[in-house]
């Protein structure tokens, strides 16, 4: 290969030059490729090989493990540790508010919220690969969880406002205790089922949770969430709804009491959302000239503690406020086992749906600064976070989009600055919780609403898909109404099947092309696009961009008859019933001779004079060349012999008029079938094909294969494709060598 540089318009355009002969797989895998030879192990030697253990072995299976050890003993104080006491500081700030807020959606006590924004977070800094997420509580695992309480511990279980012999605020301490319970036994599943799927390298099972699915999912959680805080934010009491149409019924629960809403408690809402709002919007304006973030939700939860403390909200206008929060950490507990069969399911989901968050906000962060994440130690680390922070009674946590942005927005290096938001938040836990006791829930509920802003945004994905990718929008709006109508939990089931489904509808509906030659290259497209490109006389090249397998071979087989106008079966069909009529044709001429001679040799014995004894007489040459133009005189034997001769003639004429039609009708000689795009092909996909090169070749019509891979070529070869008539001579490495072998097999052997 030649390479000659050029300089046109002050650029330099690259050239090459080949020159060789035309491929075919067959001359490849004898001449020029030769396998190396592997050697094969017995099951026991790959035991007792991965099994082995060495000291090199055992470094890496640790830092594998415990990745901080990879980069904590080379961290550099100087460079790292300013920007990340920042970024933790700001991270553990905005941490404060979220985990008490995330409570409420998770139907228990705020100071859980707590508890899950300390020992996950605490956790990840050693066991993760990410150096830029904030783990910690988030706002659609929490709603989920709080789906599972409200299901498992409905309301009607206690009743909190009467008073028969037991206090009404004991009932709705055993309430809580008994949510609590639910959301433990949850998360502790939740983290089993996250170490077991890393363990078995599962980190590709995120790939099945597309973005827009993803994207039209956590826009439905938003919905649900909104209308799940209507009740705080208008200080109303209602019943929780969990399952399908739950969205509507706490809706409308809401709509009907509407006229009981609390003054005080919605005016302090409408007040802290436009602060936050108007925060959000200064952060974002100028957050390249601001050294950090405001901390408008830390700032909004001081201040309007501050005030409801200092005018009584709760005890003067019925204002909810979060209650009684314990100072100090709370021991460990075993989960209550009881509880599991109810939840297991649900907890599969919470699962694949928090691993999706915080892999996909990782690798964002990774592929921004030049790192790699594993994903499957993000889901063993996961795992342990939850897995461990249950035993503390924390409820299951994943990746904070919004806290993650901060984290990284201020400066934050690495994993310290997570360490550092812990540390704040243990602080509060350990020695002034008890100051956000009379901090008004409507507020937590006007955090929460801001917080989804951006969520909310996510509408604006349906013109930008509409216009770029139909299959895509509708993964995105079923995912968003099934969610909505159905509850998080069937809607994603529905939106991962209806996902699965559409991968399918692609491969069983690709574009169908032929192919022509841009000239002078060894370029093809599609001649349907372009204006240049010429298709050789003769051959077809015909492409469809998916693999061929059992789901799509027979429409496969269909759009090739289609595309390139040459169906064997008609062909075949008209060319039997060109040879019946060919041998009907001589079958009349058989008879019509039988009838003439007959005719002739009765004309004969009817003119011959015989013997008075009755004997024949003997004719000369000339008296017998008589009575045969006397015969053929006569009218009756000369429409004899004339209509014979014209049936013959006429019977011949027709059929090789038809066969030479049927030659004029194909007008191609060779098929090229490019499988560039051809990814994989299964046993029911080779028979289609061996189907076909078999049928054309029975009406004269070759059909090849181009630009096969190594891989596709392995198929083949796996499922015995190669026999018979059909040799690796018919695969070429490229269109361009098929088409060359075709052209010159036409010009050998043309078709006459």
């Amino acid at each position: 290969m030649e390479y000659e540089p050029e300089a046109e318009n002050m650029s330099r355009t690259l050239m090459y030059h080949v020159d060789r002969p035309v491929y075919n797989e067959g001359c490849i895998e004898t001449e020029l490729l030769h396998r190396k030879q592997k050697k094969t192990q017995t099951i026991k030697q790959k035991l007792s090989q991965s099994l082995r253990c060495s000291s090199k072995k055992l470094k890496s299976a640790v830092y594998s493990f415990l990745p901080i050890l990879t980069w904590l003993p080379s961290y550099p104080v100087k460079e790292y540790l300013l920007g990340d006491i920042i970024s933790g500081l700001s991270t553990g700030v905005m941490q404060l508010p979220q985990g008490l807020a995330y409570a409420m959606l998770a139907a228990v006590p705020p100071v859980y919220g707590l508890y899950s924004s300390f020992y996950p977070v605490l956790l990840y800094t050693f066991f993760g690969t990410s150096r830029h997420v904030s783990i910690g509580t988030f706002a659609v695992i929490s709603l989920m969880i709080g789906g599972i309480v409200v299901r498992e511990v409905p309301d009607s279980m206690f009743d909190i406002t009467a008073v028969n012999g037991t206090n009404n605020t004991d009932n709705q301490l055993a309430r809580d205790a008994m949510r609590v319970k639910v959301a433990v036994a949850v998360t502790f599943l939740t983290g089993i089922i996250q170490f077991c799927l890393g363990l078995l390298r599962f980190g590709f099972v995120a790939i099945y949770l597309t973005e827009p699915l993803v994207r039209g999912f956590t826009t439905a959680a938003a919905v649900h969430v909104v209308v799940s805080q209507l009740k705080y934010l208008f200080g109303i009491e209602t019943k929780r709804y969990s399952g399908p149409l739950s969205v509507i019924y706490s809706f409308i629960a809401v709509v009907s009491k509407i006229t009981t809403t609390n003054t005080a408690a919605i005016t302090v809402a409408l007040i802290c959302i436009v602060f936050l709002v108007g925060v959000k919007e200064i952060n974002e304006r100028f957050k390249k000239k601001l050294p950090v973030p405001i901390p408008g939700e830390i700032i909004v939860v001081i201040i309007s503690t501050g005030v409801s403390y200092g005018m009584k909200l709760h005890e003067n206008y019925g204002v909810d406020v979060v209650g009684e929060i314990p100072v100090g950490l709370l021991p460990p507990a075993v989960p209550d086992f009881s509880i599991f069969a109810a939840v297991i399911t649900d907890s599969f989901a919470i699962a694949i749906v928090g691993f999706s968050m915080a892999a996909s906000m990782s690798k964002i962060f990774a592929l921004k600064h030049g790192y790699t994440v594993n994903g499957n130690q993000e889901l063993i680390a996961l795992g342990l976070c939850n897995f461990s922070g249950s035993f503390f009674q924390t409820f299951a946590v994943t990746c904070s989009m919004s806290r993650s942005l901060v984290q990284e927005s201020t400066g934050g290096k690495t994993q310290i600055a997570g360490l550092l938001a812990s540390i704040v938040v243990l602080l509060v836990i350990v020695a002034i919780g008890f100051v956000f006791e009379t901090l008004p829930q409507t507020v937590l509920a006007a955090i929460i609403m801001v917080n989804l802003i951006g969520m909310f945004k996510q509408f604006r994905d349906i013109p930008v898909l509409w216009r770029t990718s139909r299959i895509e929008l509708a993964i995105w709006f079923v995912a968003f109404v099934a969610s909505v109508l159905l509850g998080l939990d069937y809607g994603l089931l529905v939106a991962v099947a209806f996902a699965i489904i559409s991968v399918i509808y692609r491969t069983q509906s690709p574009k169908y092309t032929i192919l022509g030659q841009i000239p002078e290259t060894d370029l093809y497209c599609d001649i349907e696009e372009y204006e240049e490109v010429m298709e050789h006389s003769g051959i077809k090249i015909f492409q469809a961009n998916s693999p061929l397998y059992f789901a799509n071979s027979e429409l496969y087989v269909n759009a090739l008859k289609k595309k390139t106008g040459v169906d064997p079966v008609a062909l075949l069909a008209a060319k039997k019933k060109s040879q019946k009529k060919r041998e009907k044709a001589k079958n009349q001429t058989k008879t019509t001779n039988k009838k003439r001679n007959s005719a002739v040799k009765l004309g004969l014995f009817s003119v011959i004079p015989r013997s008075q004894s009755g004997s024949t007489v003997r004719l000369t040459n000339d008296q017998e060349m008589g009575v045969k133009h006397e015969l053929m005189d006569g009218e009756t034997h000369t429409d004899l012999v004339r209509n014979g001769q014209f049936a013959a003639a006429n019977g011949d004429g027709d059929c090789e008029q038809s066969l030479r039609f049927l030659d004029r009708l194909t007008g191609v000689h060779s098929i090229i079938l490019d499988f560039t795009p051809v990814t994989f092909i299964d046993s029911v996909g080779a028979k289609a094909l061996k189907s076909i090169m078999k049928e054309y070749d029975e009406i004269g019509v070759t059909v090849i294969v181009g630009a096969c891979s190594r891989a596709v070529m392995e198929d083949l070869s796996k499922l015995d494709f190669f026999e018979g008539s059909i040799t690796r001579d018919l695969v070429f490495p490229s269109v361009h060598d098929a088409v060359l072998y075709c052209q010159y097999k036409g010009s050998v052997e043309p078709l006459e």
